[in-house]
């Protein structure tokens, strides 16, 4: 089966960092690119318990006489060749389904909203939606594209911390690259994480796959995330508790997302990646 990363593509500089973090992701787990330059502003997604519609910014637009050309270009220079998606069903004439059977797609922070808000510490509601949804993880990109040769998966115990664990150790089984799990410690003690894992029958993956488990049982947590290589790719288990601006992330989730500068992977409440 192929396994395919779905990229929405800007053609704007910024465009053209997130791209090229596709475009690395694709090469190191080894999955196809699928990338949809969009004529429109507004696209739908269905999901299974959703439909989210989704409002483009006006640079989505940029050039589109050489938006292709342009992604070709970034897609050969790293040895790819991508597919493009050319939408075939519409809801309204301006407004296009987007299928949702992809096994990763990539977000910026965000995909709908002024370009001044696009940096660390904001998720756009858009792309909250999206991860609250999807089945599959999404790759969230830092700014500037930046090359990640270490795994860092954190696992709080939750039910999304173990969506979160197998699919770091997928990760790390694809890429090669070394796994590292992060627990803050804040009930408990290691044994109590440890029978999380054992109870999802993943201890034995956890002892051939993870190259060190960090527990962090003193100093706040923001003050530990210094600890987290600058080169991981961060592997994080989005969960649906809590009051309105935690019903996707968790509090942890958002300090991760506004603190570090690492793209990251996401596996939300709905994501069935590693299982």
């Amino acid at each position: 089966m192929d396994i395919r990363l779905f990229h929405i593509f800007r053609n704007t500089p910024l465009g053209r960092e997130t791209l090229l973090q596709s475009l690395y992701f694709c090469q190191k787990v080894g999955t196809s690119l699928l990338i949809y330059i969009p004529q429109h502003t507004k696209f739908l997604m269905y999901f299974e318990n959703d439909v989210v519609q989704v409002d483009l910014d006006s640079s989505y637009l940029t050039a589109p006489h050489n938006a292709r050309r342009h992604a070709e270009e970034l897609a050969e220079s790293c040895g790819m060749v991508p597919s493009f998606f050319t939408p075939k069903h519409f809801t309204a004439s301006t407004l296009p389904d987007i299928p949702t059977r992809f096994e990763f797609m990539c977000c910026p922070r965000s995909i709908s909203d002024l370009h001044s808000k696009i940096g660390l510490g904001y998720i756009g509601p858009r792309v909250r939606r999206i991860v609250k949804s999807a089945r599959f993880p999404v790759l969230m990109t830092s700014g500037a594209h930046k090359e990640w040769r270490r795994i860092t998966v954190f696992f709080g115990g939750s039910a999304n911390a173990v969506k979160a664990l197998r699919l770091g150790l997928r990760i790390g089984q694809k890429t090669g690259y070394p796994l590292d799990l992060f627990t803050q410690v804040e009930k408990g003690d290691e044994k109590d994480y440890r029978a999380v894992v054992a109870s999802a029958g993943l201890e034995a993956a956890v002892a051939e796959g993870v190259h060190r488990w960090r527990f962090f049982k003193e100093g706040s947590f923001e003050e530990n995330l210094y600890e987290v290589p600058h080169d991981a790719l961060l592997i994080v288990g989005a969960f649906g508790h809590g009051v309105i601006r935690d019903v996707i992330f968790g509090n942890m989730m958002e300090k991760i997302q506004s603190i570090m500068p690492n793209n990251f992977l996401i596996a939300g409440p709905h994501c069935t990646a590693g299982s």
